[in-house]
């Protein structure tokens, strides 16, 4: 038998950007028999639930939830807030934040785009020159994506809000949160953001389906204006339920997953996870630095102030292709990586070190990404995960 046609055994390592490993005690709690979504007993797990998410968000405002990936809440976010022919700043980060912006432009909503090198992110200079151009203020909202996650890099979202200070700009200040929420450190209140939306498949740890938005009084205003078609995702109708979201039945089980990974996160404590996942994934960049040898792969981010912390993305280097790399990671080792998004299709794969991880898991992926490398002929540097174990030793006898 070949190694392509072996029958994998032992659990599949599973290092995609999303979505992510779920624990077994979330599974466990998942596994819930139905119960009545308007039973006392379930209301007072919907309301532990919801409050902790907004513990993770970092806001004391109103959070809407819905059935749906993160793009029903990119929805729910723009039906809400707009009117046909509204005007929305989109930064440029990558896949994902062009992605929202054809959404947009799908729902007769015009785009601005501050166009940024994929490789180092956006200029903050030519953002405050943009809204400061913006005299009339036609520009109702800024669209940022705070991890980019076909790029790995993160946008340093306080400059954004600073940006908007220093102009005296009204927009609203969108932000996804999709990849960051529960990896890194975001601030809702703090920074100032309107609405944030996030899903429950990454950082949260629990199966794809449901995401929300939180939404600030400044948003819950322009939601009163909005004109936008809206039924199942209307802020207003949701208002009017007990739950506060969900027009139709609530995905209970959901809610028991979602108490246990709140649970989870608070028992680490959320200084702790960011920190684990800094580790993790500094561990995974020296470990792709050390490759980059011999012409080997490359990280795609070039600005170091920018890396993401829950995913990185290796750039392949010339003539070899990153989907057939992963296709041995998977069909030989039972390794599973994260693909090449839109034009970065086979030039990129993706190494996701976000949600229930730790350092086996990490080094675990990383040799086998060493030795898929030699299956397939791609050049590197050999060794780079010594470069990985001696950066997480040093850092446990920190």
């Amino acid at each position: 038998m070949s190694a392509a046609t072996r029958i994998p055994r032992g659990r599949q390592f599973f290092a995609n950007p999303g979505p992510t490993n779920i624990p077994d005690s979330i599974l466990k709690a998942v596994a819930h028999v139905s119960v009545d979504f308007n039973d006392p007993a379930f209301l007072k797990v919907y309301d532990d639930a919801v409050a902790g998410v907004k513990r993770i968000l970092r806001t004391q405002h109103d959070v809407f939830l819905y059935t749906g990936s993160g793009h029903a809440a990119w929805e729910a976010a723009l039906v809400n807030l707009f009117s046909a022919g509204d005007e929305l700043l989109v930064i440029e980060t990558g896949y994902f934040s062009e992605s929202w912006a054809k959404m947009a432009q799908d729902f007769g909503l015009k785009i601005r785009t501050l166009a940024a090198d994929w490789r180092r992110g956006a200029d903050f200079a030519a953002l405050r020159a943009m809204l400061a151009a913006d005299t009339g203020h036609a520009i109702k909202a800024i669209c940022a994506v705070q991890n980019e996650t076909a790029t790995g890099m993160e946008l340093p979202l306080p400059e954004v809000r600073a940006a908007l200070q220093a102009t005296n700009h009204p927009a609203l200040l969108l932000v996804d949160t999709i990849s960051s929420l529960g990896s890194m450190e975001f601030r809702m209140d703090d920074w100032g953001v309107d609405v944030a939306v996030g899903g429950s498949q990454k950082g949260l740890m629990l199966p794809t389906g449901m995401s929300f938005t939180g939404a600030s009084p400044k948003a819950l205003a322009a939601h009163a204006a909005s004109t936008l078609p809206k039924s199942y995702l209307n802020w207003t109708h949701m208002l009017t339920r007990r739950h506060k979201s969900f027009i139709g039945t609530v995905p209970t089980s959901l809610f028991y997953g979602l108490q246990e990974s709140v649970r989870l996160l608070e028992e680490e404590g959320l200084d702790q996870v960011f920190a684990r996942h800094a580790r993790l994934a500094e561990a995974v960049r020296r470990c792709v630095r050390h490759w980059s040898g011999n012409n080997g792969p490359q990280l795609f981010c070039l600005s170091p102030d920018r890396y993401s912390n829950s995913v990185t993305a290796v750039m392949m280097p010339e003539g070899h292709d990153g989907d057939a790399l992963r296709r041995i990671a998977l069909q030989v080792f039972n390794v599973s990586l994260g693909g090449g998004l839109g034009p970065l299709g086979g030039k990129v794969f993706r190494i996701g070190h976000l949600g229930d991880l730790n350092e086996p898991m990490i080094l675990g992926t990383l040799a086998t990404v060493e030795a898929a490398m030699r299956v397939a002929g791609v050049p590197h540097a050999p060794g780079g995960v010594n470069a990985a174990v001696e950066y997480l030793a040093d850092a446990a006898r920190s």
